[in-house]
C-alpha cells in the first residue's frame, strides 16, 4: 500500500482549499455584475475593477514584502498578453453578456473554457487526455449546452454569443497564465497583470468617471467588491493552485461555478432558476465529479 508523505497531504489541502476559495469568489462575481451591471457601462466596469484591484494587490505586495518589479522582457510579456486576455478583454466581453442573460446562464456558458483548457493543456503542455477527464468534460459541456437551448428571444443569443466569446478568451488567458507562472510568481504576475489590464482600459476613464456621478452607492460597493474579493484575492488563489497543479485537471474544478452561480442569483437576485438551468447545472457538477476521478496512467508534471 502506497504511503501518501504528510507534506503532500498539506500541499494538496492547500490546493484545494485555495481552488475552492477561488471558485466561490467567481460565482459571486457573476452575481455582482449582473446586479451593478445597469448602472455602470461594461468596459468602465471592468476598469473600475481592474484598477480596484491593483491597488488592493499592491498594498499586499508592499506588506509582504513581495514586491518584485524586474523581470525578464518574456516574463513581462506573458504577463501582459494574460491580462489583455483575461483580466481586460474577457471582463469587458463578460461584463456586456451579462446584460443579455442572467447570471446562473452566463456562469455557465462562460464554463465551457475547462473543455477548451483542457483540450490545450493534454496537447501542449503534455498533460494528456484520461478517460475520467474525457468523459467529465463531454457530461459537462451536455449540461452548458443544455442551458444554453433555454436562451429563445434575440437579447438571450446576443449575450449566449458574448459569455462564449468570454469562454474562448478565458480559456486563451489560462494557458498563457500557466506559461507565465513558470517565469514568475502568482502575486507579481496578478498584480501585475491587474496594473496592465487596467492601464489597457484607461481610455474608457472618461466615461467611468460620468457614469459614477450618476450611479448608485451599491453598484459603485458593488464594483469595488468585484476588485478586492473576485479579481484580487479569486485571481491569487487560483495562481497558487495553478502554479502547483496540472492546467487541465485544475481548470475542470471551475466546473462549479456556474451551480453556485445559480444558487447565489436565486437568493440574491431573485434569478429563479429554470428547468435547464437546474438540469444543465447538475449535470455541469457531475462533470466535475466524474473529471476528478484519477486515471490508473501517470500523469505529466507540468509545474514551473
Amino acid at each position: 500500500m502506497e504511503t501518501v508523505h504528510p507534506a503532500a497531504k498539506t500541499d494538496f489541502g492547500k490546493i484545494a482549499a485555495a481552488a475552492g476559495l477561488a471558485v466561490v469568489l467567481w460565482a459571486s462575481s457573476f452575481v455582482a455584475i449582473r446586479s451593478v451591471g445597469h448602472a455602470l457601462s461594461p468596459a468602465p466596469l471592468a476598469l473600475l475593477r481592474l484598477a480596484v484591484a491593483a491597488v488592493a494587490l499592491t498594498v499586499f505586495a508592499v506588506v509582504k514584502g513581495a514586491v518584485r518589479v524586474r523581470l525578464s522582457r518574456k516574463a513581462f510579456l506573458l504577463v501582459a498578453a494574460y491580462a489583455v486576455l483575461w483580466l481586460a478583454a474577457y471582463t469587458v466581453v463578460l461584463n456586456a453578456g451579462e446584460r443579455h442573460v442572467d447570471a446562473g446562464t452566463a456562469a455557465l456558458l462562460v464554463n465551457l473554457a475547462p473543455l477548451m483548457v483542457a483540450a490545450a493543456a493534454g496537447k501542449f503542455f503534455g498533460e494528456g487526455f484520461s478517460r475520467s477527464l474525457v468523459i467529465g468534460s463531454l457530461v459537462a459541456l451536455g449540461g452548458a449546452a443544455l442551458i444554453a437551448t433555454g436562451a429563445t428571444g434575440s437579447n438571450d443569443w446576443v449575450g449566449v454569443l458574448l459569455c462564449l466569446l468570454a469562454a474562448v478568451l478565458y480559456a486563451a488567458g489560462v494557458m498563457v497564465q500557466k506559461i507565465t507562472l513558470r517565469h514568475v510568481d502568482g502575486l507579481t504576475a496578478i498584480w501585475l497583470g491587474c496594473v496592465v489590464g487596467a492601464v489597457v482600459l484607461l481610455p474608457w476613464a472618461p466615461q467611468l468617471i460620468s457614469e459614477l456621478q450618476v450611479a448608485p452607492t451599491g453598484a459603485v460597493l458593488g464594483s469595488v467588491y468585484l476588485g478586492v474579493f473576485p479579481t484580487a484575492v479569486g485571481f491569487t488563489a487560483w495562481a497558487y493552485a495553478l502554479r502547483r497543479t496540472d492546467a487541465g485537471r485544475l481548470t475542470m474544478v471551475t466546473y462549479a461555478v456556474p451551480a453556485v452561480a445559480v444558487l447565489l442569483s436565486w437568493l440574491l437576485l431573485a434569478e429563479t432558476p429554470t428547468a435547464y438551468g437546474l438540469v444543465g447545472g447538475a449535470l455541469c457538477l457531475a462533470g466535475v465529479a466524474i473529471s476528478r476521478r484519477r486515471s490508473r496512467r501517470p500523469h505529466a508534471d507540468t509545474r514551473g
